[in-house]
């Protein structure tokens, strides 16, 4: 008796401990993709810069100062996002996979959602400039 107390103990324990390593790994998976999509935008920042100069610097027209106002609202979006989720989350937490509670998990849920937003509006506002610029 003693014998399958033990067996289920330990059968338990595998299984909760698989189980917790499984939420780490989708814990893990979203920090990654939630960091690659801001990865991705970085270097985006500088095209904003280029292309509020060369529309700065464009004839002056209702059309370009409101492509350059999205640039710099997008710029200002990705410089907000960027400090909020900075304080939001430790770097053990960002960059080494550390687990996250339930309410760092639920943050994680909505960096998500606000990540892809900023990146829809950053792209969006590029592709706005570059065909101002085109014609």
């Amino acid at each position: 008796m003693k014998r399958i107390i033990t067996v289920f103990c330990m059968l338990m324990l595998i299984g909760m401990t698989s189980c917790k390593k499984e939420q780490k790994t989708d814990d893990t998976q979203q920090m990654k993709e939630v960091v690659a999509i801001h990865d991705e935008l970085m270097p985006k920042m500088n095209v904003i810069g280029n292309l509020i100069t060369q529309l700065n610097s464009s004839p002056d027209s209702l059309k370009h100062q409101t492509a350059v106002n999205d640039l710099k609202d997008a710029h200002e979006s990705m410089m907000n996002w960027m400090q909020g989720f900075g304080d939001r989350f430790t770097y053990e937490e960002i960059l080494e996979g550390k687990t996250l509670n339930k309410e760092k998990q639920e943050l994680l849920d909505k960096e998500e959602q606000l990540v892809k937003a900023l990146e829809t509006k950053m792209l969006k506002s590029i592709e706005n400039a570059k065909v101002l610029l085109k014609e």
